[in-house]
């Protein structure tokens, strides 16, 4: 044993071993190995211990080995606290055995397969030991590394970002996590396979996914994770999603036959505003269609052409889009907020339903609506029964516009107004407030929001007698409340807007 000076404690080690081939074992971890007092590992029932195998050629046999064995893995438990209250109990046993190794002075080094404090065991002793000992973690190579290498493929380039998603989660949450990644590793295979191969359909990533088993061990297995038979899978495997970023020419990724047109609402403002499933279809898109304002919220990647147009070429543009998916590429067609409210999606179906184009596959991704962003930041306006019209008199007259607008002021209904004004639309604004008010109090709270989510966001609430159509244009989204709509100013000075759900009777 190491000498130690009177009162003196040992030192914690947490060791990685990377990700089973001895040889890469770094040399600090190999030099703290050999000079251990007490080699600690975790083993199931059954005693075998993998970190111990790795770790066996740098023992010197003078070590005092405690080996921590799990008293469950999957099984189930009579314990009263159950699974987690077994392990608990298990981690506080093994941490009490190595800190009397430490109270005598000598140091402890805990083997962890791969790196420590990357889904490691290791970790549970760390977070009771290393507040009360002087401490060490020698980091590892990590299995999401060894995979990679031995893939041979890059798991992110440029500006692409790697998710790592345990395979235990449930079968939606996996769906969703890995439709919005760039590129991804799912730990924790074994029993969770079929689950996660089910996510990665759903997700439309199945074909992109790659099996590794064993990386850098004996009875290494690499293969198209859907080429795998599930009751073959063991937890030393991971499913590997790689970079996206094109190889070799950009053409590589269309497809040789039929191509798809996706619709996909980005919500009100950039990408904390997307949902994992548009997210997802954006980047598998070979094509990037849409108004050049919206394209330009959606970040760049490499190979993927974008096709920016106006704004008021709709119907050319969902035309151009499935023109495209004829020729077998994949096409997202880009809409701000929703792209069935007043958006894109009607503007596909409408040519998609065409001879010609009825055989291409359309579908279509909900996005947050500005109506919701916009109420959000008031309060709940939008609380009860409301209707949502567009002010615009560009596609219907404004004869229907305004009758609208009685029939949903007569019905007493809450108001969502978009395209309020534009620079050749100034009346539209003056002439609803004054419709309005025939029905509603001057008192009436109206929320005005403009560029919700974005640079320039502003959000007021002002009433409608005084609401100015100067201070609203293209980018302003208008909530008209009902007769029941309160604005409150609350502690702080914050006033805020809802609708109460309870309508009075008679």
């Amino acid at each position: 044993m190491t000498e130690r000076q009177s009162g003196s404690t040992g030192r914690l080690y947490g060791v990685g071993l990377g990700p089973g081939d001895p040889s890469l074992v770094t040399v600090r971890a190999a030099e703290l190995i050999g000079k251990a007092d007490v080699v600690a590992y975790h083993s199931a029932r059954h005693g075998r211990s993998i970190a111990r195998s790795i770790a066996e050629r740098y023992l010197t046999g003078g070590q005092v080995e405690e080996k921590l064995v799990y008293p469950i893995t999957v099984e189930t438990t009579d314990h009263p606290g159950g699974y987690r209250g077994a392990l608990d109990d298990f981690y506080e046993e093994a941490a009490a055995r190595l800190a009397a190794h430490l109270d005598a002075g000598r140091d402890v080094v805990v083997l962890a397969e791969g790196d420590p404090l990357f889904y490691g065991s290791y970790q549970h002793m760390h977070k009771r030991l290393a507040h009360r000992y002087p401490t060490e973690v020698v980091p590892g190579v990590t299995s999401v590394s060894a995979a990679a290498a031995r893939l041979g493929q890059p798991l992110t380039e440029a500006e692409e970002t790697l998710t790592v998603i345990p395979g235990t989660l449930p079968e939606e949450e996996l769906a969703a996590r890995i439709a919005s990644a760039d590129s991804a590793v799912i730990m924790k295979l074994g029993r969770t396979f079929p689950v996660v191969r089910r996510a990665l359909e759903r997700a439309g990533r199945l074909e992109d996914a790659q099996y590794v088993e064993r990386a850098f061990m004996e009875g290494e297995r690499i293969a198209p994770l859907a080429e795998i038979d599930g009751e073959t899978v063991p937890y030393f495997s991971v499913a590997v999603l790689p970079s996206k970023v094109a190889p070799l020419e950009p053409v590589a990724r269309v497809a040789d036959g039929m191509g798809s047109v996706t619709v996909v609402g980005t919500g009100p403002a950039g990408p904390l505003w997307l949902t994992p499933e548009a997210r997802g279809a954006l980047a598998e898109a070979t094509d990037l269609v849409g108004y050049t304002t919206y394209l330009a919220r959606v970040p760049e990647r490499p190979g993927q052409r974008r096709h920016g147009s106006d704004n008021k070429v709709e119907s050319e543009r969902a035309e151009f889009a499935l023109d495209l998916a004829r020729r077998g590429h994949r096409v997202a067609v880009v809409s701000s907020g929703d792209p069935g409210v007043f958006a894109m999606a009607t503007a596909v179906l409408e040519v998609a339903c065409e001879e010609g184009y009825r055989d291409v596959p359309v579908r279509v991704l909900p996005g947050m609506t500005a109506a919701h962003a916009a109420a959000s930041r008031a309060g709940a306006p939008l609380g009860h029964d409301y209707a949502v019209v567009s002010l615009s008199d560009r596609l219907k007259p404004w004869d229907a516009v305004a009758r609208r607008l009685r029939a949903a002021a007569e019905a007493d209904l809450v108001l969502a107004l978009y395209n309020p004004g534009s620079k050749s639309r100034t009346t539209q604004v003056g002439l609803a407030r004054d419709l309005l008010l025939e029905y509603r109090a001057p008192e009436t709270p109206v929320v005005m929001a403009r560029d919700v989510g974005g640079p320039t966001e502003r959000v007021r609430i002002v009433r409608l007698g005084e609401l100015d159509p100067a201070l609203v244009d293209m980018r302003t989204i208008l909530l008209i409340g009902s007769s029941q709509t309160r604005a409150v100013e609350r502690d702080g000075g914050v006033e805020v807007v809802w609708t109460p759900r309870r309508y009075p009777e008679g």
